[in-house]
C-alpha cells in the first residue's frame, strides 16, 4: 500500500508541476521583452556580459528542452526559446546562461554534479534490474546494492537542487537589472521571469522529493527483510 501510495504521489505531484510550468511558459510567451531580443540574442548578449567568449549557442528540438553542457561549452535552446521575443524565452535562455556563467567561475556544486554524472547515470540505469534479482533470488546483498546505486540517483537531484536555483538567482539578477535593453526593464519583465523559473524550480524540487520518499521506502524494506 506504501509503495501504491508513493506512486500515485508521484503522479499528482509530477502532473500539477508540469501543468504548472506550462502554464506560466505559455502565460509569458505571449509578451514580448523590452529588449526585443529572441532567447538567443538574450543568451548571447547575458555571455559577452560576463566575458564568456567560447560557449556555442545552438538551436534543438522540442519544448523546454533547454540545457548547458559543461563538456563541451554548448547552450541548447529549444524551439520555443531560440527565436522567440518573448519574457518566457528570456527567462529561460538566460537561466540556461546561469549554468555556462557557473562553469566559467567553478561554482562548486556545479562541479560536482558534474562529477557525479557518470555514475548516476550507470545507477540509473541499473537499480531496478538488480533490484528485481535481488526479489526473485532473496538475495539480500543484490537488493542494498540496487538501493546504492538508486541513492547515486537521489544524491544528483539533490545536489540539482542548488545548482538550478544558483542559475535562477544569475538569471533573475540579469533581467532585473535591465542589462538587456540599456537599463530598461518592466515590472511584467521582473513578475514573469520569476514566475517561469519558479516553476521551472518547483520541477526540481518535486522529483528530488519523491525520489528521497522512494529511497527511504526501499531503505525501510531492506531493514526489515
Amino acid at each position: 500500500m506504501t509503495y501504491w501510495a508513493l506512486l500515485i504521489l508521484a503522479i499528482v505531484l509530477g502532473a500539477a508541476t508540469q501543468f504548472y510550468i506550462h502554464h506560466a511558459f505559455n502565460k509569458y510567451s505571449r509578451y514580448e521583452t523590452s529588449a526585443r531580443m529572441t532567447g538567443a540574442q538574450a543568451a548571447r548578449k547575458m555571455l559577452e556580459d560576463n566575458g564568456i567568449h567560447d560557449v556555442d549557442i545552438r538551436r534543438i528540438s522540442g519544448n523546454l528542452t533547454d540545457n548547458y553542457d559543461p563538456r563541451n561549452h554548448v547552450l541548447s535552446l529549444s524551439e520555443s526559446v531560440y527565436d522567440k521575443d518573448s519574457i518566457s524565452a528570456m527567462a529561460v535562455a538566460c537561466h540556461e546562461c546561469g549554468h555556462a556563467v557557473q562553469h566559467a567561475c567553478g561554482y562548486m556544486p556545479l562541479r560536482v554534479r558534474t562529477a557525479i554524472v557518470p555514475v548516476a547515470n550507470f545507477g540509473s540505469r541499473i537499480w531496478v534490474f538488480l533490484l528485481i534479482l535481488g526479489l526473485i533470488f532473496n538475495i539480500l546483498a543484490l537488493y542494498w546494492l540496487a538501493i546504492i546505486c538508486f541513492g547515486f540517483s537521489v544524491l544528483f537531484q539533490i545536489v540539482t537542487l542548488p545548482v538550478e536555483f544558483n542559475a535562477s538567482k544569475r538569471a533573475l539578477a540579469y533581467v532585473g537589472g535591465g542589462s538587456l535593453a540599456g537599463g530598461s526593464v518592466t515590472d511584467r519583465e521582473r513578475r514573469g521571469s520569476r514566475t517561469v523559473l519558479r516553476a521551472a524550480a518547483l520541477t526540481y524540487v518535486a522529483n528530488a522529493l519523491m525520489s528521497i520518499l522512494y529511497l527511504l521506502y526501499y531503505l525501510n524494506r531492506a531493514g526489515s527483510r
